[in-house]
């Protein structure tokens, strides 16, 4: 029977500390962090992988007309999900964590604004958008699925000789 680890934690603080680890690993795709956790975080971040890859092009475009200020009517494309993918968004997005993306050094503040401003969810964008399509064709390629991470021993930690590793993306 698969069992998940309990960490030493109440059940709302495991859960609350596998989403914050799973968010900084799809979001930097490199974490150090104890042996027990990287082996829960994998497990979940495949899943969540598998989901992008699934669903990343189930799109549609949509033409929509609507009438402008002078009654002039407009007809404007829009790209859309199919409930597919919506459901595997909002799956995305209930679990993951929002992180907001970094301002550049020399960005000003209304260019970061133009830049962030239509991606609100930036780490299941990420999803959809790079690791889906770059793990798809890495499965097509190699005719198989499913380990999408890496982990290297780095040895015991100092204090409480914990074994520390270093998960990242492939």
């Amino acid at each position: 029977m698969a069992t998940q680890r309990k960490l030493g934690r109440t059940a709302s603080q495991r859960k609350a500390l596998l989403r914050n680890l799973t968010t900084n690993l799809l979001w930097y795709g490199r974490i150090e962090t104890t042996e027990a956790k990287a082996k829960e975080v994998r497990s979940i971040v495949d899943k969540m992988v598998t989901l992008a890859i699934r669903e990343y092009d189930q799109t549609v475009e949509v033409e929509k007309e609507f009438n402008n200020e002078k009654m002039q009517v407009v007809k404007e494309t829009f790209v859309n999900d199919l409930p597919s993918k919506l459901h595997a968004r909002r799956l995305m997005m209930a679990y993951l964590y929002d992180v907001q993306e970094a301002k550049q050094d020399d960005e000003s503040k209304a260019d970061y604004k133009e830049r962030t401003k239509d991606n609100k969810h930036p780490v299941v964008e990420k999803l959809f958008r790079e690791y889906g399509p770059k793990y798809r064709a890495r499965n097509q390629e190699k005719g198989c699925a499913g380990g999408y991470t890496k982990m290297y021993k780095l040895g015991p930690r100092r204090g409480d000789a914990a074994e520390m590793v270093i998960i990242e993306m492939l």
